[in-house]
């Protein structure tokens, strides 16, 4: 008979609720301001965080230069902020979602195309795109209702056709991400905030759409933002988007290098970013069956609460008393409605923290001595059970097994978006009173 794996042991400390007294001096990290944001705005993205909430990070924690990296880069915010400052930095991003990542290196590497090659081939766009040989639908691609209507699809495929026989692959990978931003809003489909059917929620079907004109005016607020960056911002340093999990880090980056972490990990409420893009990760050949979707959740962070809620008891990899108390609790919670109930939560959540030690365990590893850990996380209603992840986090990095100290604790939002989670049959109980809210977690090695 084998001894059992010693799980690190975690002590709760109450210091935690006695650093959250002040709000953020940061700038609101809401992703809302990079919707009219130059670059920023090219891709609607419902997670993430504002530039400027990045720009006061760096001069915060990083003023003279270094490398920069964000574990769960997203669409790419805090590596063109990073970018934007000139060669003294470098900026790193790992990120699990194929195209998420796609959008976010298309950024960077789109900063050094010719303003004038890009407004030639907009004009080529809208004149030949309607005559060439039509790209082929995807063919593992299926919903529920037809995604485009009869008039909108042929625009769409047609358009894809053009943009296929661009030889360039930066200025085609630019008119591919032109058309991943608009192509749910062509649509039969809309977001609210997840991706779901117009008629679902009272909208008309989207019998008709200029989808030449939609795309050729995306393009044409990209040259001009890509106009304004050459114009006003130094020499670009060096960015690499790694479209994989962070857990692979330590391949590509060395022990004690990282000057400064922003980023935010996806919060524990079980929003399928996956699925929500699952449009765009067929029409732009990122997925061929639901096999490869599944590659990817299983590699991403929590995963999701659809892969573990079935499983056994899922158990944490280390010793945190009060955790396991609440997962004990939230057990017992709702038990007849089966993997709705508790149990399948508490499945989630060991899985979410089990991941978020590891991620903590792994930025310890790399960031350099005095190097900073700038993470933007909300806390979640689970069953009616307030779970305030931040604090947890907190504790987990403070905790002997990984050694960082935590600097602060602030509160950035005390509602965000998403309270209406609240509400929701599948994740509350009696309790009402607890309301979401968004922390800035600053850890130092």
């Amino acid at each position: 008979m084998t001894n059992p794996v010693a799980r690190p042991k975690i002590a709760a400390r109450t210091l935690m609720l006695d650093l959250k007294v002040h709000r953020s001096g940061f700038s609101d990290p809401a992703f809302t301001e990079n919707r009219t944001s130059g670059i920023h705005r090219w891709v609607p993205w419902i997670a993430g965080f504002s530039a400027a909430f990045v720009a006061d990070a760096i001069d915060k924690h990083a003023p003279d230069g270094g490398l920069i990296v964000d574990p769960f880069a997203g669409v790419g915010t805090t590596l063109l902020e990073t970018i934007r400052r000139g060669v003294a930095y470098e900026a790193i991003g790992f990120e699990i979602n194929p195209y998420a990542a796609f959008a976010a290196q298309t950024k960077l590497d789109s900063l050094c195309l010719r303003v004038s090659e890009v407004l030639r081939a907009v004009d080529r766009f809208r004149a030949e795109a309607p005559t060439v040989t039509p790209a082929s639908e995807p063919p593992g691609f299926r919903s529920r209702i037809p995604f485009y209507s009869p008039r909108v699809l042929p625009q769409v495929l047609h358009g894809l056709g053009w943009i296929h026989q661009i030889k360039s692959s930066k200025l085609r990978r630019l008119f591919l991400l032109a058309f991943g931003s608009v192509m749910v809003k062509l649509s039969n489909y809309s977001y609210e905030p997840s991706l779901t059917s117009r008629p679902g929620v009272g909208k008309a079907l989207l019998e008709d759409a200029d989808v030449y004109e939609t795309i050729a005016e995306k393009v044409d607020h990209m040259a001009e933002d890509i106009a304004s960056f050459q114009r006003d911002s130094l020499a670009p340093a060096m960015g690499t988007v790694h479209p994989r999990s962070w857990a692979v880090a330590e391949e590509v980056i060395d022990e004690a290098s990282i000057q400064l972490i922003v980023t935010s990990p996806p919060y524990a409420n079980n929003y399928h970013y996956l699925r929500n893009t699952r449009p765009h990760l067929y029409w732009l050949r990122f997925a061929n069956s639901p096999d490869d979707l599944k590659a990817i959740e299983q590699g991403s962070f929590g995963k999701f609460w659809q892969t573990v809620r079935d499983l056994p008891p899922i158990p944490l990899t280390f010793e945190f008393p009060a955790l396991e108390a609440t997962l004990d609790t939230l057990r017992t919670l709702n038990t007849e409605k089966g993997h709705y109930g508790g149990g399948g939560w508490a499945n989630y959540l060991a899985t979410y923290f089990n991941d978020g030690y590891q991620f903590l365990k792994r930025t310890a590893h790399l960031l350099a001595p005095g190097g900073k850990a700038v993470i933007v996380i909300g806390n979640s209603i689970v069953q009616g059970l307030d779970i305030r992840t931040d604090e947890i986090l907190a504790h987990l990095a403070e905790s002997d097994a990984i050694g960082l100290t935590v600097e602060s604790l602030e509160i950035a939002r005390n509602k965000r978006v998403g309270n209406s989670i609240i509400n929701s049959s599948v994740r509350t109980g009696p309790a009402k009173s607890a309301t979401l809210y968004e922390s800035i977690l600053t850890l130092r090695r």
